[in-house]
């Protein structure tokens, strides 16, 4: 019998292990590292261990410090969750040879899968189809389009498409370097990259006596940057051969290693049918919500039974119903999915759907982990209803803070590419992206009516009613690059406001606004944090800067400036750069590194390398000057 579990993580999963846990009587062990010292799963846990540092390599990765803290708490055994230590056989093997109980497989079958060119190896003997590696020194333009993938990667590091072979030899660089630093091994292959292929898996849970549960299928196409976004089971437009070949082979998969626990076999689905084992994470998944919420299960409890020793039941139960689930990021979609930093004022989605969630309101989110603030599940009998509900969920979401994927998740779900399932593959944000992220300016600029009249009347005693004629109030707010000035008089006989001529009034708080809009009664809430206004609405949300109305001059910075978007850490700089250098527009300059993901910053024009006052290792606030590239002048016309 369990009775107490550290859980070797942190964040959305930890909290989500704890929650079964306290249901099962057990008690619970957090782990953090110095910057998650006020998080809240380790508020949540009976007990809490201290890993002295911040970044993931000085704390979350360090296994001698996990298994040491287990052992201090009196725990008797480990959850590793997902990501960090959860597929490291050596930590598995630690945790048992301390004498704890290791929830998850075997310290051999994650070996056994560690590296994809091994596990490749296995499956093929196994009898499990998949695609044929293709040599990097003898490719040929005919199996274009190519792709390089690390050995002992996962979450899009160290994977590079290629689709020009002059391209490649730089790519199996770049890739090699990004997976040993990402991984502490530089090992890649090449594999033909499927264009219009869909990435469906299936979910399995095997006990110690011979049991092994095939739980459907997941469909998780919709990818950015070769991370998921969205997922939803079951997988549709699969037809029941094709489900049927999925189910053996991942049964397959998991006996040909003696798997126990839970564990997900990944494939490549083509066009015409036929399905490609890719890799098995020895694990439980980030979507695994969605299989639970149609099995009616709870997986991590079922975990625990399995590395309890107990028995699964022959034969689980029928599934019922559909599943989706959408992963919200702190990001910009719209600028390379730039991660965003800042602090968390509000998350608060409406009843009717699971909030799976590692933040709460006035957490920071900081530049040392993944930026995935939650993941939002809705079930319902059919696809049609799930989805419905999702996107309407997300859409009367309250999320106030740095900018997020909000509104591309709401846009995704009711693309007629997604709604329409036979259409799912993994390019859909390679085409669609920029459709996705363009800006709504005409309805934002209702948005920010609301912003100035509920901040007009935070300010006046008297609501910002005159009696007397005067000019307008006036008040700017920017949002996607876009200026919206607002100009308005709030009078006796109400609102008269420049370029709304069908706008009425209604009532106004310095939290509420409610206006008549072409005869429609809307209702907008305001909430400010600094000089970031929020407007939140049934039918969608924006987000402001107030800008101030005379503007500073002396912020300003010197031409062909790069800076930092975001706050990171340099990782690389490009071989041999050095100020002085003629570059090219386009170049890559350096590398930026922030929340598990690298950002190539590149130069704006051609022109002369004039400064390069960073370093590899040093880490930049927001705004920070990396590099500044000066153009040439330009020549006199005679």
């Amino acid at each position: 019998m369990i009775r107490s579990v550290l859980v070797a993580n942190r964040g959305e999963i930890a909290r989500r292990v704890f929650r079964t846990c306290r249901e099962l009587g057990i008690a619970t062990v957090a782990v953090h590292s110095d910057a998650d010292a006020g998080a809240p799963h380790v508020h949540e846990a009976d007990t809490a261990v201290r890993l002295p540092g911040d970044a993931p390599a000085d704390t979350y990765l360090r296994g001698d410090l996990i298994v040491r803290a287990a052992l201090a708490a009196g725990a008797d055994a480990v959850h590793p969750g997902y990501g960090f230590l959860s597929e490291n056989a050596a930590f598995a093997a630690a945790v048992a040879e301390a004498g704890l109980s290791w929830i998850g497989p075997p310290p051999a079958a994650i070996e056994a899968m560690a590296s994809k060119t091994r596990a490749k190896e296995l499956m093929a003997a196994a009898g499990v189809p998949l695609l044929a590696p293709v040599d990097p020194a003898a490719a040929t333009k005919a199996e274009l389009p190519l792709l390089v993938k690390a050995a002992a990667g996962g979450g899009g590091r160290g994977m590079r498409l290629v689709t020009e072979l002059a391209e490649l030899e730089g790519e199996l660089r770049a890739a090699e370097a990004e997976a040993a630093a990402a991984f502490g091994d530089g090992e890649v292959f090449v594999e033909p990259y499927v264009v219009g292929g869909r990435h469906v898996e299936v979910q399995i849970l095997a006990d110690a006596h011979g049991t092994v549960w095939t739980l459907g299928t997941r469909d998780c196409s919709l990818q950015r940057r070769h991370q998921k976004v969205i997922e939803e089971a079951p997988a549709p437009a699969l037809s029941d051969e094709l489900r049927d070949t999925l189910h053996r082979a991942a049964a397959q998969a998991a006996r040909a290693i003696d798997y126990r626990g839970a564990g997900t076999v990944e494939f490549l689905v083509t066009t015409d049918g036929r399905a490609y084992f890719l890799e098995m994470n020895t694990r439980l998944q980030v979507e695994h919500p969605v299989t639970e919420e149609i099995y009616r299960l709870d997986l991590v409890a079922l975990q625990i039974r399995v590395a309890e020793g107990r028995p699964l039941e022959a034969r689980p139960p029928a599934p019922s119903g559909h599943a989706v689930e959408a992963r919200l990021y702190a990001e910009d979609p719209a600028a390379g999915w730039q991660p965003q930093t800042g602090t968390l004022h509000r998350l608060a989605l409406p009843d009717g759907v699971r909030l799976d969630s590692g933040v709460t309101d006035g957490d920071t989110i900081g530049v040392h982990y993944d930026p995935l603030l939650a993941k939002v599940i809705a079930w319902a009998p059919s696809r049609d209803e799930a989805v419905r509900k999702l996107a309407g969920a997300l859409e009367r979401a309250r999320i106030h803070g740095p900018a997020t994927n909000r509104e591309l998740l709401v846009r995704s779900l009711r693309h007629p590419e997604f709604t329409d399932a036979g259409a799912l593959d993994t390019g859909f944000y390679d085409r669609n992206l920029a459709a996705l992220t363009r800006p709504c300016e005409d309805a934002a600029a209702v948005f920010a009516l609301a912003a100035a009249l509920a901040d007009a009347h935070g300010r006046s005693r008297f609501g910002g009613f005159r009696n007397v004629p005067s000019g307008p109030q006036v008040k700017t707010y920017a949002h996607a690059g876009t200026d919206h000035e607002i100009r308005y008089r709030l009078t006796r006989d109400g609102l008269l406001a420049e370029d709304f001529p069908g706008v009425r009034l209604l009532s106004l708080a310095p939290d509420e606004v409610v206006l008549e809009v072409d005869g429609l009664r809307r209702q907008f809430a305001v909430a400010r944090h600094g000089d970031r206004v929020h407007v939140d609405a049934p039918h969608g949300s924006y987000a402001f800067t107030a800008l101030p109305r005379f503007p500073d001059p002396t912020a300003r910075t010197e031409p062909g400036s790069l800076l930092a978007p975001m706050p990171g850490t340099v990782v690389r700089i490009a071989p041999g750069l050095a100020e002085g250098d003629r570059v090219e527009a386009g170049q890559p300059l350096l590398w930026l590194e922030a929340m598990k993901m690298e950002h190539k910053i590149t130069a704006p024009a051609a022109g002369t390398l004039t400064a390069l006052p960073v370093h590899t290792g040093r880490q930049v606030e927001v705004g920070a000057l990396l590099a500044v590239v000066a153009e040439p002048a330009a020549t006199p016309a005679d």
